[in-house]
Order: C-alpha cells, then structure tokens, then sequence
C-alpha cells in the first residue's frame, strides 16, 4: 500500500468509514487446510513470547508456531518444547515439527514462514523488523518500535515500501475500556479537550555490574547487536533461571527505561484520542532522576509536558498515591481516566493492584452512559490484539496499529527521553522530524552502530 493511501485509509478509518474485518471461524477455511494457515515464525523466546505473544497466536486454528529463534540456547530449546508441548495437548496427538535457529536471519530465510512475532529486548526491534519485512514476512512487533527516532523512521519507511502486515504490540488499542474512552473525548464528552495526563510505572535503581564468564549456550555477542561491546552479567541480560523480569530493561544501553517501555502505550492512547497518531508534539519540557550507582541507569520519577498544535498539553509521570497508572483526560466540562484495571501482560508486569486505576471513570457517570451517534467518530474496533494481526495478514488490510503509529508513538517518548537528558525545552518539527535549530537535540535522534549489526 503506498504511503497516501495509507494515510488516506487511516484518516477515513478514524472517522468510522472504515471498520476492521471480523475474524474468519477457522470452519470458514476447512480447519486443517495447509494452504490456509498462517506459518509463524518467533524470534526471542523469552517472558513475554512465552506468556503473551505467542499464546496470542496459536490459540487460533489457522495459525501453527513452525519455528522458534533465540540467542540464548537454553531459552531456544526450552521454546521448542512450550509450543510442541502445547499442540501435543491441543490435538491430542504427538506433535515434534518445531523448527529451532540460533540466529534469526536463518528463520526469515525459511520460505515456509509467512510471519513472524518479534519479541526480543527493545535495541533490536527496528533492526529485526526492517530485515523481516524485506524477506518477505509480515511482522508482529512488541513495543516499544525503535531504540532511537532514527531506526523508527527507517523502520516505517521499510514497511511502507515493502507493503508488509507490520502491526505493534500496544494491545491496549484492543482493550474495550481504552477505545471507548478515546470515541467519548474524540466526540466531546467531556468538551473542550485541554490536558492529559500520562501515569507510569517507576524502576528501581540497582543491578550488579560486576563482569561474569558467559553461560554457555548464549551468544553474547549477537545478543548485544549494535549496541557496544559490554562486559557480561547476568543483571544486564535476563536470567539464566526462569523467566522473571530481565535487567536489560533497566539499562539505557538496550532502552529508554519506562518512558518507552509503558509509555509506548500510554502515550500511544494519548495520541488516538486527540486524532495525532500521525503527528507529534511541537514543544517538550522534562526533568527526571538518574540513579548515581549500580548497573541500572534508566530514569527514576520524572516529571514531562508536551505541547500539541490543537493545544492540548500531555503531562508525563511517575504514578503513585492518588495518582495510579494510567491516562486522565481532561476538558471543559469533565473528566475521563482509563487504565488496564487488573489486566497484566505477564506475571512479572511492575504495577501492583494497589497502584492501578478502575479500567474507567469519568467525572460524571453519565458521560460513560453517552451513546456515539451514527455520524459522530467511531474508532477501529478490534477485541484482540493479535488476532486482529492474523485477520489483516489474511486480507492484507490496515491493522489497528501499524507501523507508523508505533513510530509516532515511540517518538513522543523518546522526546521525552532526549529533553530528561538535555534538561532545557526543545522544539520539535513532526512534519520533518527535527528538532528546530538545535544540533545537539538532532545529534540525540539516532545512536553510533556497532559493526556487524548495524543497519
């Protein structure tokens, strides 16, 4: 699909022009036709694969989990079983046609690969996305889209080119509570929008630097991609047993901390309800706290706005007492707040029951009661978040969030991230994706590229 009838598609599909495909019954298709089903490749096989990305697809039909990839062997091994595991309990017979690769460009050679579900740490996410796209495979990514602007933008522009399925993990976007909130502020339930709030997790400080021998079975090396070379220890990688929450996500090195790691979703909300997936902010301000020791050094509480070109300015920060994770809209004439109540995308998720927010409130409960009018904004509906990817694979229609929603929403935060550092108010071109008259913001837009996995 060329780049405007994409845009064009988006515009008629906020406006309720268009409406997503209902999942096809897999009776449709004749249950076991091969020439049906959609061949799926993953790539990284570690906590959220294993209880979220790949659950999300081989509970349908139509879909078979025929290979697995990871650097790390154990993980791989431990993957292979998961899945042949599971079909053996879902047909009732023996099941071994698991294929295993230690690197992930093997996997996207496979010609009998249709997709694939990336779900590695955030630095390769742009990489391995752009070279799945151009092998031919459409892709379903886990947030956040890129370590910098710069690999987003080159991310979308490949997927535009190639016309590839490419849709990112923010199944909030999914999520009954988080559309309809979105539908009332878009149709001014709550007048005049003027400012919305965005609550995050917080991540503590800590994480053991000292260098360890690397365990056996994993390629360290590949691992760490295009990011430089680094001693070993297990707090900056994941562990070696289990598959509790890894260290990687707390160190800038393979992401931007919680403002990309949640705020990808929330921000992402943000945008949907003001109609700026598109767009982005023209003015950000932030300050943050940056641990002083240990391994970890992501952002502590901080503190972030961002000024719209409708107006409207988006607070980012650290949720807590009488402020619990979520999104708070606020207009003229009242109040909207939506969270994800109680669901979890992994035990291991960091935010406890008591830090989150009801999945819906509004200043006044009729303004959740309030009927959308047939000709008033109705939004993309989709009731799951990967099974909206497999439908668009089969029709090879518009996905409830493609890639250049993902990048925008990446983006917001990752001007987030750039202004914590710069600690002074930047001014940001969306239409150019620069930074007006500011080299040393600019010079933040991408990363150096460690050699051979640079782009």
């Amino acid at each position: 699909m060329k780049r405007r009838e994409f845009l064009k598609r988006s515009a008629l599909m906020g406006l309720g022009i268009i409406t997503a495909p209902t999942i096809v019954p897999s009776s449709v298709f004749g249950k076991n036709a091969p020439s049906n089903r959609i061949n799926i490749g993953a790539i990284g096989c570690g906590r959220i694969s294993r209880t979220h990305d790949m659950p999300g697809v081989w509970k349908y039909d139509n879909v078979r989990i025929v290979a697995v990839s990871d650097v790390d062997r154990r993980r791989l091994d431990d993957a292979k079983k998961l899945v042949e595991n599971y079909y053996t309990k879902k047909s009732g017979k023996p099941y071994s046609g698991v294929n295993t690769y230690e690197d992930y460009r093997q996997l996207l050679a496979d010609s009998d690969i249709d997709a694939v579900l990336i779900s590695t740490p955030d630095h390769w996410h742009a990489k391995q996305a752009i070279d799945a796209v151009y092998a031919g495979k459409d892709v379903y990514l886990q947030k956040p889209a890129s370590l910098t602007i710069e690999e987003g933008r080159k991310m979308s522009n490949a997927v535009n080119a190639t016309g590839r399925i490419l849709q990112i993990g923010s199944q909030q976007r999914s999520m009954e509570q988080f559309r309809r909130a979105c539908e009332l502020v878009r149709n001014g339930r709550i007048g005049k929008l003027l400012s919305i709030e965005v609550r995050l997790p917080g991540d503590p400080a800590g994480g053991d630097p000292t260098p360890m021998p690397v365990p056996t079975g994993l390629n360290y090396d590949m691992w760490l991609g295009q990011t430089p070379s680094v001693p070993y220890t297990v707090d900056r990688v994941h562990p070696q047993q289990g598959y509790g929450r890894p260290g990687w996500l707390r160190c800038e090195q393979f992401g931007a901390g919680m403002i990309t790691g949640w705020g990808a979703h929330h921000f992402d909300i943000a945008h949907w309800a003001m109609g700026k997936e598109y767009s982005g902010p023209i003015e950000i301000t932030a300050t943050a706290q940056f641990p002083s020791s240990g391994l970890w050094d992501v952002h502590g509480d901080f503190q972030s706005e961002m000024l719209y070109d409708n107006g409207v300015v988006v607070k980012g920060m650290v949720d807590g007492p009488g402020k619990p994770n979520g999104v708070l809209f606020s207009g003229t004439e009242g109040w909207i707040f939506v969270s994800r109540g109680r669901y979890r995308a992994s035990a291991s998720d960091p935010v406890s029951d008591a830090s989150s927010g009801g999945p819906l409130a509004a200043s006044d409960p009729r303004i959740l009661g309030s009927v959308i009018g047939e000709h008033e904004v109705h939004l993309y509906k989709s009731d799951d978040q990967h099974g909206n990817w497999l439908e668009c694979i089969r029709t090879r229609s518009l996905n409830i969030a493609p890639a250049e929603v993902a990048h925008r929403a990446c983006t917001a935060c990752l001007l987030q991230h750039i202004a914590m550092k710069l600690g002074r108010k930047l001014h940001w071109d969306p239409r150019t994706e620069r930074f007006r008259n500011d080299d040393e913001a600019n010079s933040m837009l991408s990363r150096p590229q460690r050699a051979p996995y640079n782009f």
